[in-house]
């Protein structure tokens, strides 16, 4: 019992940013252990919860001075990498990838850190992932790729900027014959919004 509610402090500590009484509390020979420790139904490790909450000081403290994965996953195949893209975190996307984490890794559903940095509008994220090699072209297994995601979402900074890296990224299905437009036509941005967004000639719905 005393040494579950330790780690769940040591989980706490993490989850609030804590580096300094993290350090003082994870003793070496906790070290080892650690570095597999999964908390939650999905079994995410310490490395993901840092990421999720964007405490860069603290992944900087578990990958440099622990050894943990960057590239640990959890049930549903999700990395840090996901977590930190799909809540924004730059500062720990930029570490992660710098760290040697896969642009392009998959998880459940084959989605990618870019396609889920496209649910939010932070350019900043997006733009990192792709300077770092992110293939803006991949699809998940709906056959979206991130524009049929930054559609839905409603975000014209995001596709301003998709169609500049990838200009024919827009000309594309997903499984059920779902363009992109069709999926703006029922999500935020609205089909009248494109021609003032989008250069391209898309077809009628």
């Amino acid at each position: 019992m005393a040494e579950r509610e330790g780690r769940r402090r040591l989980l706490r500590l993490v989850q609030e940013g804590r580096l300094e009484l993290l350090r003082a509390e994870l003793s070496p020979e906790d070290v080892p252990e650690a570095r597999s420790w999964r908390w939650g139904r999905l079994g995410d490790t310490l490395v993901h919860h840092a990421a999720r909450l964007g405490h860069r000081h603290v992944l900087e403290f578990l990958v440099r001075e622990l050894g943990m994965d960057v590239e640990a996953a959890n049930a549903d195949y999700k990395r840090p990498l996901h977590e930190a893209a799909s809540m924004g975190h730059g500062d720990c996307v930029s570490f992660l990838l710098e760290s040697g984490a896969g642009v392009d890794c998959l998880k459940k559903g084959d989605w990618t850190p870019l396609m889920m940095a496209c649910t939010r509008s932070n350019l900043q994220v997006i733009r990192s992932l792709v300077e770092h090699g992110a293939n803006p072209l991949l699809r998940n297994k709906d056959g979206w790729n991130c524009f049929h995601i930054a559609s839905r979402e409603g975000h014209p900074e995001v596709l301003r900027y998709l169609l500049d890296v990838s200009p024919g990224i827009w000309d594309t299905e997903s499984t059920i014959r779902r363009t992109p437009l069709h999926t703006a036509g029922v999500g935020a941005t609205g089909k009248r919004e494109w021609p003032e967004l989008l250069n391209p000639p898309f077809p009628p719905v």
